[in-house]
């Protein structure tokens, strides 16, 4: 019985301690470049660390049944995407409370390929048309505020 309370002591100790880990956390700055898959889409991003959800510039969105269909900027491409609704979600905007679908998207940032769910919105008015919130750097990311330059994302099996 001692034996198994020191193992699992010395067990605990070591997950608390970061020893073992499962993933190494990457470092990202507050803009970074990713790629929207299976698309192929190159686009900046902003890791906002005020943000509780991401959220994805869409363009002429019309929701049909459980599907969403929008188009990218054109500055990205002008891809029109149909997508399941995941689910909607109340947003708080300076305007107020905002009803959104939600889908789950693929994307590509550094080295790394991760399903993230993003809201739906019409982001024209801002600079970057993603959104990286808190609910993305849950998955093993930190952000360096002091790093300025977008790094080139570098997937596996994507040119």
């Amino acid at each position: 019985m001692d034996l198994i309370l020191i193992l699992t002591f010395a067990m605990l100790s070591l997950l608390v301690s970061g020893t073992v880990n499962a993933e190494k956390k990457i470092i990202i700055g507050t803009i970074e470049e990713i790629i929207l898959l299976p698309w192929g889409v190159k686009l900046l991003a902003r890791i906002d660390t005020g943000a509780a959800k991401s959220s994805l510039d869409a363009r002429e969105l019309t929701v049909q049944d459980d599907m969403v269909q929008f188009k990218l900027p054109k500055k990205y491409g002008g891809l029109q995407l149909r997508l399941p609704i995941i689910e909607w979600r109340h947003i708080r905007t300076p305007e107020g409370l905002e009803r959104r679908p939600v889908v789950e998207l693929e994307i590509c940032l550094g080295s790394r390929r991760i399903r993230t769910e993003v809201n739906l919105a019409d982001r024209s008015m801002v600079k970057y048309p993603l959104i990286l919130g808190r609910n993305f750097r849950r998955k093993n990311f930190v952000v360096d505020v002091k790093r300025r330059e977008p790094a080139p994302p570098s997937c596996p099996d994507i040119p």
